[in-house]
């Protein structure tokens, strides 16, 4: 069971990104930047294929690319909590987006700086909510390699959040660091 909430976990975060895209490109509002300033995001879905087809396998029952670590049911259930609080938190933080919602950075069309909503507990919701979830997909399917992705995961959100960072002080100045002082960099 847990491992089907693994699957719709990862399936809902596409689905909602894309809609609120379609969304604001009805608006617009070129919400998709991804790697028009950093090529190397192209490396990303390739590995993000990898990751959906050993969740994907796991629950299916198709043929498994490495092993699990161990199994515990319990386990699996804190895993889905995870997965659903991650969710919870994405939509939450899509909301408080609004229309300044960019996949990827944006320094010739930005929008508002957001400190409100989600953005007043966590600078980086949307990647505390990526975080959690991929945790989450650990403790249900506890194989090395999705433990790598955690690994892998946590250091590319950082990175990410590091590179959006000099460009939001570039945008938005001494507003952006007195926020800076107000909220913490994850939660």
């Amino acid at each position: 069971m847990t491992r089907y909430v693994a699957i719709a976990t990862l399936c809902l975060l596409i689905i909602l990104v894309l809609i609120r895209a379609t969304q604001l490109k009805k608006l617009g509002i070129k919400a998709i930047q991804f790697g028009e300033k950093d090529k190397k995001d192209f490396l990303i879905p390739p590995g993000a294929l990898l990751l959906f087809y050993i969740v994907f396998a796991s629950a299916f029952g198709l043929p498994k690319i490495g092993t699990e670590l161990f199994h515990n049911d319990f386990v699996g259930w804190i895993g889905a909590a995870a997965c659903v609080i991650g969710i919870l938190l994405f939509i939450y933080a899509l909301i408080s987006f609004g229309k300044s919602f960019r996949v990827g950075l944006d320094e010739d069309h930005p929008g508002e700086l957001v400190t409100t909503g989600a953005f007043s507990i966590s600078r980086n919701p949307i990647y505390t909510a990526f975080g959690l979830v991929l945790i989450g997909i650990f403790l249900i399917i506890p194989n090395w390699i999705i433990l790598i992705y955690v690994f892998i995961g946590i250091w590319l959100f950082n990175r990410q959040i590091l590179l959006e960072e000099q460009s939001l002080k570039k945008i938005y100045g001494e507003k952006y660091m007195e926020y800076c002082k107000k909220v913490r960099r994850f939660l």
